[in-house]
């Protein structure tokens, strides 16, 4: 069956070209994805067309319907497309024009050329249930995790004691590259990839590479307390950028706050409230970047745990030579102690930066860098993965019952269909600061939203709840235990 020539693609594949059968190709659901994403931002389906209808695309390419309906949610789900009664059409996206080759490199910080020895203090551990960004510990593999370091020791042994490449081993950058390139639609290479101890460590490492002490950034509000962290390091001014449903408000701080030097950002599961950043915000936030010459630094929070449909796409793969910065941790999908993060560098930053990467990187933690490259490559971290996925898929859903069912106070929960937390707002007669505090003595490890907000109003109040590392089991009698603590607060 031939689809209308208005579905047509002019330069590549027509939209109803055949998806390829074969065993290393990606999923149909997601090769399919990835052509309709295609065709929508390189405006062979222009803003306002309608998509085809989900049953003659099915036959057109052999697959089931159930399949492009999924993709049809996702690209919903992303804001590619609107539905409506008409049906579904393409959404009406700005698309930032490909620049031409620069004539000077790009600017970076004044300091690089004066370097200066740096300290990393890492956040002191709290504990506790409900605690958020912590995964499920107790389920991780550590078998088969000890058997890649050993194979690592014996492989490498004693050559890999000593400093390594300052960027990180090029086994475990290439191993992220590939990884990256298939879940997230990341476009590198594997040297653009710089090994960090951490994400606060990659964040501490673009704060040194491309701000100067005064520099305007902006920042998610309510976002990463560890974000603004590092831009106070760097002595920058921080401008506070509120947060909606789809996500980071950028045309409202082009507005009214003063020209950015670096934009933060969690686009694909904003932290904490959820939100995914749509594709129009991100495409006006790439322009809005470009104008003022600054840089996105685009923070892949959780986003590999979405609990339905496919991830959402990363920002840094969406227009050809944004200027964007990805970061990512091991944090979450392995262990916090792992300590291993990755930063992926625009091309064109790579020349300009490398003799500072020299200086500021040392190649750390060599062996758990190449028992983790193995880890990948063997397709362990993905099987970990699916696992994880539901798991947490499954405890998520429990936490919303035991929320329904037992949590007796006025609430509101929020937070999109990913990550390791839900975020619950409160009435303003139940302080979260005060409550959090007293359920520290409960073994509670909820954070207060207002903690995440540089001056919180009275809307801004409620608990951040981590369910990655709590068993089912024990959500309803804790839910009990801060409902008794709240309505005790209230009553004061």
């Amino acid at each position: 069956m031939t689809l209308p020539r208005a579905h047509r693609r002019t330069r590549q594949q027509p939209l109803d070209a055949p998806l390829s059968r074969a065993r290393s190709a990606p999923s149909l659901q997601r090769q399919l994805l990835l052509r309709l994403r295609e065709a929508v931002l390189g405006g062979t389906l222009p803003a306002g067309s309608p998509l085809p209808g989900t049953r003659a695309l099915a036959e057109a390419l052999g697959i089931s319907r159930n399949t492009v309906m999924a993709v049809y949610e996702q690209l919903l789900a992303e804001g590619f497309v609107q539905s409506d009664r008409r049906g579904t059409r393409v959404t009406e996206l700005t698309r930032p024009a490909r620049t031409r080759q620069a004539a000077a490199p790009p600017v970076v910080a004044r300091r690089v050329a004066n370097l200066r020895p740096r300290a990393a203090t890492p956040p002191a551990h709290e504990g506790g249930h409900f605690r958020p960004g912590v995964p499920a510990l107790a389920q991780f593999p550590t078998g088969t995790w000890r058997r890649a370091l050993d194979r690592a020791m014996r492989d490498r042994g004693p050559a890999a004691l000593g400093y390594g490449d300052p960027a990180g081993e090029p086994a475990l950058r290439a191993a992220i590259a590939r990884h990256l390139a298939v879940t997230r639609g990341v476009h590198c290479e594997p040297a653009q990839i710089v090994v960090t101890e951490g994400a606060q460590d990659a964040l501490a490492l673009c704060m040194q590479l491309l701000t100067n002490p005064g520099d305007v950034a902006w920042t998610e509000e309510p976002g990463y307390r560890g974000a603004r962290t590092a831009m106070h390091a760097g002595d920058l001014e921080v401008v506070p950028v509120r947060v909606d449903a789809q996500g980071m408000c950028v045309e409202a701080a082009e507005a009214n706050a003063p020209a950015p030097r670096i934009i933060y950002t969690t686009p694909s599961n904003q932290y904490p409230t959820g939100a995914v950043l749509s594709v129009a915000r991100r495409l006006t936030l790439i322009e809005t970047a470009r104008r003022h010459g600054a840089w996105v630094i685009e923070d892949d929070y959780d986003s590999e745990f979405r609990h339905t449909g496919e991830p959402v796409g990363a920002m840094q793969g969406l227009v050809a030579d944004a200027p964007v910065l990805y970061l990512g941790s091991f944090s979450k999908t392995m262990f916090p102690a792992l300590r291993i993060g990755f930063l992926v560098l625009p091309r064109a930053l790579m020349p300009v930066v490398a003799d500072a990467l020299r200086e500021l990187q040392r190649g750390a933690q060599r062996h758990a860098q190449l028992a983790l490259a193995d880890f990948i490559d063997s397709g362990e971290y993905a099987r970990h993965l699916g696992r994880m996925r539901r798991l947490y898929r499954d405890r998520r859903q429990a936490l919303l019952q035991a929320l329904e069912r037992v949590f007796s106070i006025e609430h509101q929960v929020e937070g999109g269909p990913c990550g390791l937390h839900l975020m619950v707002r409160l009435p303003a007669r139940y302080p979260d600061r005060e409550l959090v505090g007293a359920a520290r003595a409960h073994g509670v490890g909820a954070l207060a939203l207002s903690s995440f907000i540089r001056k919180p109003g009275s809307a801004d109040n409620g608990l951040v709840l981590g369910y990655g590392n709590t068993p089912e089991h024990l959500y309803q009698p804790l839910l009990r235990t801060l409902a008794k603590l709240a309505r005790g607060i209230g009553t004061r």
